[in-house]
Parts: structure tokens; sequence; C-alpha cells
């Protein structure tokens, strides 16, 4: 079932009306994508303007629902915002040269990101249902490609069969560019994907993820291509990688800030020697943006919530060497971590 939230946003932002045209937040209001369009939300509900590509689609999709669809002209939202006194805009994502054109309607605009961000940091039950899916296939999908990974192939072969099985298993799209790091590739957090060949013996650090109805999934898992006998650091490090990412879902409750979610895995890592190894956050908000709100890390001094999305991607890098990333997409129910991820194990594998 298609869930919208233009009444929450209007609720948050008490304007007159609110004004987004970015495809992210007018997926976001409709649960429709679509690009070249605009969305007015005020209190009899949300109008979509959109142009010939969607307009059937749209006005079959949103039937008996509180959003209008509107086939939009040439200066339509100027036009539509003339009659509003106050209209909530998003500075961040509002570009200088649309606001010009914006403020030919005579309102008045307000910055309403910081309501914005409170509406899309807090996971409605829909929400949660398409991330859970996107976990899933980004699971499955992992599992499917482990036995096919065979020597001599590239970093690319690796990550386009992981992305096949991805969209073979539903998925529209990745979340993000695929990283398939191969040996001392892996010592570069966000590695980009190359030609470099397979060997015995190379660790193997793969970061992806994948949408369900634009909601996305992250993980990172790492394995071993054969055991050569010389990575008994490397598997000291993955040991306490994995320790301090299980006692993040262990321990990180409701209420704490993201700074001290992030102490929970960066303390014990300091603690078995690899604190100036663990070079990034532990994690990140994950909605329709594979990083967005909460953050946590050093800087998140927000409390982490119910319904709230994030992860919990604990690493350690040595450069020229090695590196470990162990992540998992997870959200706050009933004041505790709940993981997406349950399919995988997560102790090393050696393929």
């Amino acid at each position: 079932m298609l869930v919208t939230n233009g009444k929450k946003i209007f609720k948050l932002c008490q304007t007159d009306a609110v004004y987004v045209s970015t495809e992210t937040l007018m997926r976001y209001i409709t649960g429709f994508e679509a690009e070249n369009g605009f969305i007015i939300v005020d209190k009899d509900g949300t109008t979509l303007f959109t142009d010939k590509r969607y307009i059937e689609a749209a006005e079959k999709l949103f039937q008996g629902t509180d959003v209008t669809p509107v086939l939009f002209k040439q200066n339509e939202a100027i036009e539509r915002l003339a009659k509003y006194k106050m209209v909530g805009i998003s500075f961040r994502s509002t570009t200088l040269s649309e606001f010009e054109m914006l403020k030919k309607c005579g309102a008045e605009f307000k910055n309403v990101d910081s309501a914005l961000t409170q509406a899309i940091i807090v996971k409605n039950e829909w929400e949660m249902e398409n991330i859970q899916k996107a976990c899933e296939i980004a699971e499955k999908a992992f599992i499917a490609t482990l036995p096919h990974i065979k020597e001599g192939m590239t970093e690319t072969q690796v990550a386009a069969m992981l992305e096949y099985n991805m969209r073979s298993l539903g998925a529209e799209g990745t979340s993000f560019a695929t990283i398939c790091a191969f040996g001392a590739h892996a010592a570069i957090p966000h590695h980009v994907t190359g030609e470099t060949p397979l060997k015995f013996g190379d660790e193997i650090l793969l970061d992806f993820g994948c949408k369900v109805n634009g909601y996305c999934s992250d993980i990172t898992r790492t394995v071993l291509f054969g055991d050569d006998g010389k990575h008994e650091e490397f598997k000291k490090a993955y040991d306490a990688v994995l320790t301090a990412h299980n006692l993040v879902q262990e321990n990180l409750r409701a209420g704490m800030t993201g700074v001290e979610a992030d102490a929970i895995a960066r303390n014990y890592l300091k603690e078995k020697g690899y604190g100036e190894l663990f070079t990034h956050s532990l994690g990140h908000g994950i909605g329709l943006n594979v990083h967005e709100m909460p953050s946590v890390s050093p800087k998140g001094e927000s409390a982490l919530l119910d319904g709230m999305v994030f992860s919990d991607e604990p690493g350690v890098y040595v450069a020229g060497e090695y590196g470990i990333r162990i992540e998992d997409t997870v959200t706050l129910e009933n004041g505790r971590v709940k993981s997406f991820m349950s399919l995988t194990d997560k102790k090393l594998v050696i393929l």
C-alpha cells in the first residue's frame, strides 16, 4: 500500500504551503518517482505537478489518496504560489536560480529544512518494509555471488555479478556505486572498483546496497579468497572489528547521541590498538538517500530515537596491506538495536 507524507510535512512546517522540487523530497512526500516537476502541499492536500511522461501513471496511482496529479505548464509554480502568504521551502536543496524565480509570486519564504529532516529521519511502517526488503535482497545477492567468485576475475566483474543478482532478486537499482576491493585496495575505505584481477590469498571487501521503492540498503562484508597462511594480523583485526560491530548492537540504546554510539565501537578498537586505524564514523542515516541524517559519528550530537535507520560499520585500515569493514543497516525498536541483516554469518568467510 502506498503511503504519502504530505500531511505529516504540512503539520511540521507550519506554513500556508510547502513547495518542493527535488526528486528525493517529491518521492518522500508522494512515493512517486518523477523528474522535472514540483509539489505543493497545503491544508487541502498534496498537488503533484508533472509532465506528460508521468501524468497517466500518476493519475492511476493516486486514485483515492490525498494526492492530486496535475499536468503543469510554464510559470505554473509562480501562479500557484501567489495565493499564499508564507511558503516553506528547503534552502538546502533549492538553487539560487529557482529561488529567484519563485520570489516572483510575492510570497514570503521560510526555510523548513529542520522540519523536513525531523519528518524524514523517523521512518514509518511502509518505509521500514521497503528498507527491510532492500536489505534482504542485498544479503541474498551476496550469498548467491560468493560461490561464483573465481581467481582471475576483476573487481569490476565481481561487482557486476553482485549487481546483476540484486536486480534479478527484485531491486530497482543500486543504492550507490558498488565497491569491490581486492587485497590492499581494501585499505582505501571508498576504493574505486577497477580492473585488478583476483589472486589466491586476497581479501575481498564488498560494500553494496540496492533500492526498493526508492529506499536503500547498505551492507559491507569482508572475506578471504583462500588462506595462504599470511593473514594472522588480518584475522586478529577482523575479530576486533566484528566485536566492535556486535558491541554497538548489544549496547546502543535509544536516547544515546551519535557521539555515544560511535564511542562504543571506537573505544573498543582503541583498547585493542586499532584506534588510529578506524578512520571514518561508525555510521550514517539511511532512507531514500544512502547517506542522510542521523549522524552516528564523533560529531553526532543529536539523540538516536526509535524509528531511525542507520548503519553500523566499524572498520580498520592498514595502508598498503589490508582493510576490514563490517556493516549492517539497523534501526532502533523499543529502545534497542534491530538489524535488518539476518541472513549472512559475519564470522570470517574463507572462500
